[in-house]
Formats: structure tokens, C-alpha cells, sequence
């Protein structure tokens, strides 16, 4: 699978781990999620959501590991907290590649990157995954590699 197809992609994603396997190198383990088929009941304060289907970890599907060779900056918010300014500009779905953004903007104003490497465009990527949401900013395209599950 490749970044592309991930784009493209509308199926839930879990994040289930995130490390730095090597100095200034990003690596994402993403779950494939899927909506069950047991319902259950949801309590929000006073109130009652009767037969609700939530997403859960779909077991049979492998982990996608995303790794970015070098990163400029990457942040995880809490999908609670994260927002789209009307402004931005993107293609994709769980995987999603923006043009414009607040956070490229932000890359712009407060980084020496597009002095190093003026002729070298770097791209904003975001993974949109049930309770993360994680921006990263490199040079390079990610891997994606579909991990079995009994190696984790």
C-alpha cells in the first residue's frame, strides 16, 4: 500500500503507537478499526443513546506502519481539541495531504527549513485517526508496510 491509496481510504484508524526509530525519522503503527455489530447503549449525563454500533479494532487486519525517513516537525493533538481553519486546503480522508495550512504557515514563520532547503519543497501530511490527530512535516514521501499483527 502506498500513501495514495491510503488517501483514498475511508475506514476508521486507531493510533497505536508512535516512536522515533532513529534520530529525526517518524514511525506511525496505525490499527484499521471497523463498526461492530453489537450494539450497546452510550450514557451522557442524564441522557441515554439507545443501540448505538461503535468502531472497534478490527483484529483480522494488519497494522500499517507510516515511516518518515526525516521529519521537520511533527505534533499529536487530541482529536477533541483539533479544528480545520476554513483557509486550508487538502486531499484525502484518514491520510490527508494539505497545500495549504495553518501549520505549514506556522513551519514557514518559525523554522530555518525553507532557507536549507529553498528548492526542496516539504509537504504537510495529517493522520486523522480516532482520538489523535497527528501533522507531520517532511522532505520525504512516507512508506507505508502492513504489519502482522503477531510481530506486536
Amino acid at each position: 500500500m502506498d500513501y495514495k491509496q491510503l488517501m483514498a481510504s475511508k475506514t476508521y484508524i486507531y493510533l497505536h503507537s508512535l516512536l522515533e526509530p532513529r534520530p529525526n525519522s517518524l514511525r506511525v503503527l496505525i490499527e484499521r478499526c471497523k463498526v461492530s455489530r453489537q450494539k450497546e447503549d452510550i450514557d451522557i449525563g442524564t441522557h441515554v443513546i439507545k443501540d448505538t454500533f461503535p468502531i472497534v479494532v478490527d483484529e483480522e487486519m494488519p497494522l500499517l506502519q507510516i515511516d518518515f525517513k526525516t521529519y521537520i516537525s511533527y505534533t499529536v493533538n487530541d482529536e477533541s481539541f483539533a479544528f480545520s481553519h476554513v483557509a486550508e486546503t487538502f486531499e484525502g480522508n484518514c491520510f490527508r495531504i494539505f497545500t495549504k495550512s495553518s501549520y505549514l504557515d506556522f513551519i514557514d514563520n518559525r523554522t530555518i527549513a525553507s532557507d536549507i532547503y529553498p528548492d526542496d519543497p516539504y509537504v504537510h501530511y495529517e493522520i486523522v485517526a480516532l482520538d489523535h490527530i497527528i501533522d507531520v512535516i517532511s522532505y520525504d514521501d512516507p512508506t507505508i508496510t502492513e504489519i502482522k499483527r503477531e510481530c506486536f
